[in-house]
């Protein structure tokens, strides 16, 4: 794996010093840099750190794979002194899963029997912790599910369909490299995501089904085999069109610099060559078009085919859950109806009026109308409440009043009569029993409370 990023050791370097703060204090790095020893919880902080920060370099420059003894004696290095636990921070990152190797993901190359062996042997053998110093590379698997989807999304911006199918050279260039290629292909086949497949026709192809969707991923078909020997093909004839292209470019730039030396002998020459190859040119770039109508019609045959199936699942589901067509019917017009309003809506707020063009100085008139508005509006609700506050006031003085009077007991039995002189007497003696002194204030215009005082 020879194409393993090889950054500037000096840059990340750099990084480091940027990311920790204490990166150059001698005390702290004698504390880092030592062996682990004693119980995890003692050296638990210093492997998270280092651990960390493996994570956090590989994610800043986008390092898929890196090699243990680069990570330890280049970007860990501190004049000659490296981190005696580094050894342990990967055997320990291995065991969490933070790093794997490439042999420890499934070959989708080797084979199904090969595959199945392997999986069995798994299950029989459980292999000790490999030396991670010794392998000659590692990946970082944070790194290899964001390439993985990285991949997976530049495919579907491309392809409209629920997978697609490209060849082995495009999908290592996406990818970024053969290497990078290797393990991102190993880990989606691993995810059930992506299937390799190659096919042996003169020449022999290989090429990759990716699934762009969230289900799972079909099998391989005849059809597939076909669709990959086009697109293969597809790109052989866009190469030669290239090719043929700068061709063209150069014999032209000759045949301009023959007529211009007068030599029209060998501008006659070039002119012959560009005319042979405008006439390749034509008959590559014919082959392509068909080919290219070709998986276009492959392409719309399989929408087709999905529609198809929709339909059919669409009309089962119908069938077992007793819907009748008007049912249906109706609720595709309601739908209809919702999209149709949701659309007017939208044309209803495009068309709204902009308030660029309004002037600050208006909009400042109009609050100060506003805020008068709102005085008057609260006086007026308040004035209410104290003249009905006055009002029950002046209500319940009369009627205490009116119960005083009411029950003053007199009696008014007929002269000559004996109960007479009773009668009086007893009033003359309720009269001076109650000497009542009312001090009314009435003010009609102000509405102002009757204020009564007795005495008793």
């Amino acid at each position: 794996m020879g194409s393993v990023p090889n950054v500037n050791a000096a840059r990340v370097r750099d990084f480091i010093a940027k990311e920790v703060a204490d990166w150059n204090d001698e005390v702290i790095a004698v504390a880092r840099f030592k062996a682990f020893s004693g119980q995890r919880c003692d050296w638990e902080p210093t492997f998270l750190f280092w651990k960390r920060l493996i994570i956090k370099i590989a994610t800043h420059f986008r390092f898929l794979l890196i090699r243990p003894s680069q990570v330890k004696n280049d970007w860990f290095d501190r004049g000659g002194l490296t981190p005696l636990c580094l050894d342990n921070v990967l055997s320990l990152m291995y065991n969490e899963g933070d790093i794997t190797r490439t042999v420890d993901l499934a070959d989708p190359t080797s084979g199904r029997f090969s595959l199945l062996v392997r999986r069995v042997s798994n299950l029989i053998t459980r292999q000790a912790t490999p030396d991670m110093m010794a392998e000659e590379c590692v990946i970082v698997t944070a790194m290899l599910k964001d390439k993985a989807a990285e991949v997976v999304k530049h495919l579907s911006e491309s392809h409209w369909n629920s997978s697609c199918i490209v060849t082995m050279k495009k999908f290592q260039e996406i990818c970024g490299g053969q290497d990078e290629a290797s393990v991102i292909l190993r880990y989606l086949s691993g995810c059930r995501a992506a299937q390799y497949l190659s096919v042996n026709k003169k020449e022999f192809v290989e090429g990759v089904k990716v699934s762009l969707s969230a289900g799972a991923l079909s099998s391989i078909s005849n059809l597939d085999y076909d669709v990959l020997h086009l697109i293969w093909t597809t790109e052989k004839l866009q190469q030669q069109l290239d090719v043929t292209d700068r061709r063209y470019g150069l014999l032209r730039k000759s045949a301009l610099a023959s007529l211009h030396s007068g030599n029209k002998k060998l501008a006659l020459n070039y002119a012959r060559e560009l005319k042979l190859v405008t006439q390749s040119r034509e008959k590559c770039s014919s082959l392509l078009s068909r080919v290219e109508e070709v998986l276009g019609i492959i392409a719309d045959a399989e929408s087709t085919k999905k529609v198809a199936e929709a339909m059919q699942i669409g009309a089962r589901a119908i069938k077992e859950n007793k819907i009748s067509v008007e049912d249906v019917d109706l609720c595709l017009r309601d739908i209809q109806e919702s999209i149709d309003s949701h659309k007017e809506v939208e044309k209803m707020l495009e068309q709204t009026p902009s308030y660029v063009d309004i002037e600050d100085e208006d909009i400042e008139e109009e609050f100060k109308k506003l805020e008068l508005a709102v005085g008057k509006e609260a006086q007026v609700p308040a004035l209410e409440k104290t003249i009905g506050a006055e009002e029950r006031t002046a209500v319940e003085a009369a009627e205490f009043i009116s119960d005083a009077f009411s029950n003053l007991k007199l009696s008014d039995h007929p002269a000559g009569k004996p109960g007479v002189t009773q009668a009086v007497s007893e009033g003359d003696k309720i009269t001076k029993q109650l000497e009542m002194e009312a001090v009314c204030t009435v003010n009609v215009a102000d509405k102002s409370p009757i204020i009564c005082i007795f005495k008793d």
